[in-house]
């Protein structure tokens, strides 16, 4: 008989999105004329700008041709075109130093996220921010690290570190120590952004107490403000303790395509059995190798165009797209009554739930009464209780009628 890993069992009934999935379509199947617009899952809506498009075009006649055609792709998932452009233009710009074999390329920070932890020892001690995205949580609880989750759905053997509106939505360092700590900014679900302050306390926390951060900047190209940090690495000491995580999802609209990459320096290391030191990039390189045969080429030349200067200007006009949805959802909102966080630094409003409701009783009041997708703040984490998150992507028109809506649902 083969076993199951029982370790699976232990995760809640469902994941998050695919729940409000059943939910919508219980719901259309007995509205099949309602008009919902889905602000939910954090998914692009315009469609791959034209130097992104251009690109996969003539990669895919490049393939056709005895002299263009490529196989298999490089161990570290791209060519060096792609590396040298993501070199100059995420890091070299903001006077962070990098080397190319400290950068590997793969079709998604989400898929990172979650097999990162696979290089780690299964007794390490998992810190996760709370509310978190949920994958951060569920691939350890997969991967035998936690216990059994309690009656607010945490896990036993996992440190939670409250967001709340008391610290910004920005915990900070623990007292306690950990192995892993998991940091996401600008944060999704909250929309809040760490200052350069706020990362250098986590860098000195974590090369005090020997731990890895694990920081997803997969919404790096939303923040507005040019002191705040992009990147971890612009602390001085993370490259030192963290490995970093970035996406072309979405800034560049790649939900669809894939691609995204995660930096582990050479001075990242953790110990083995016999207490020596061991550099994680060997142990990530050798996983990447053994897992994965590198995106796509006509997909890396897709990347490397979003750094040409056509690329740069029509990608960051659909993040001011998103951006300026953002900003009328929260002034629509606020507006109304509502107590809005977020959509100034990132593609997602935060908003606390009106009238003592619940995060999921209100999700299904606002798919009810004003046929809007959100997405409740509990099913990021027991710290998410009381609120809910509403995406900026999609077309303005749609975030117009969906805050219209949504006044006159929650109205009186």
């Amino acid at each position: 008989m083969a076993r199951i890993n029982d370790d699976y069992e232990k995760l809640q009934a469902g994941y998050l999105f695919p729940e409000i999935g059943r939910r919508v379509a219980a719901f259309q199947s007995e509205h099949p004329d309602a008009s919902v617009i889905r602000l939910g899952i954090g998914d692009v809506t315009l469609p791959l700008a034209p130097a992104v498009v251009q690109a996969l075009h003539d990669a895919t006649d490049e393939m056709g041709t005895a002299e263009g055609f490529r196989g298999y792709g490089p161990e570290r998932g791209a060519e060096d075109f792609l590396l040298e452009g993501i070199l100059e233009h995420d890091f070299t710009s903001r006077g962070v130093t990098l080397a190319k074999d400290e950068i590997f390329v793969s079709d998604g920070s989400k898929q990172d996220s979650g097999n990162i932890q696979e290089i780690f020892g299964r007794d390490c001690h998992i810190a996760v921010t709370d509310p978190v995205y949920p994958v951060y949580v569920d691939t350890n609880v997969m991967a035998g690290r936690t216990g059994a989750a309690g009656d607010s759905g945490r896990f036993a053997g996992i440190l939670y570190l409250p967001a709340t509106e008391e610290n910004g939505f920005v915990p900070p360092p623990p007292d306690a120590p950990a192995d892993i700590a998991y940091l996401c900014s600008p944060n999704n679900p909250t929309g809040s952004v760490a200052s350069h302050a706020a990362l250098a306390e986590w860098v000195a926390w974590a090369r005090e107490h020997d731990a890895v951060i694990i920081y997803d900047a997969a919404y790096d190209a939303f923040i507005q403000d040019p002191s705040l940090p992009h990147s971890i690495y612009e602390v001085d000491g993370a490259k030192e303790c963290a490995i970093e995580m970035r996406s072309f999802s979405k800034r560049a609209g790649f939900t669809g395509v894939r691609c995204a990459y995660t930096v582990v320096p050479h001075g990242v290391t953790g110990s083995d059995a016999a207490g020596q030191r061991v550099p994680l990039n060997g142990l990530w390189l050798r996983r990447h190798c053994t897992k994965f045969n590198g995106v796509p080429y006509v997909v890396q030349r897709a990347a490397g165009a979003v750094f040409s200067p056509e690329g740069r200007k029509q990608t960051q006009e659909q993040v001011a797209h998103y951006m300026s949805n953002a900003a009328y959802i929260r002034t629509g909102l606020t507006d109304a009554g509502f107590v809005c966080f977020g959509g100034e630094h990132a593609p997602y409003v935060w908003v606390r739930t009106p009238q003592g409701l619940s995060s999921w009783d209100c999700f299904d009041r606002i798919l009810g009464e004003a046929n809007v997708v959100t997405t409740p703040g509990s099913g990021f984490g027991a710290s998410g209780e009381g609120y809910f998150r509403i995406s900026a992507f999609n077309s303005r028109e749609n975030v117009e009628a969906a805050v219209s809506r949504i006044q006159r649902a929650f109205a009186g």
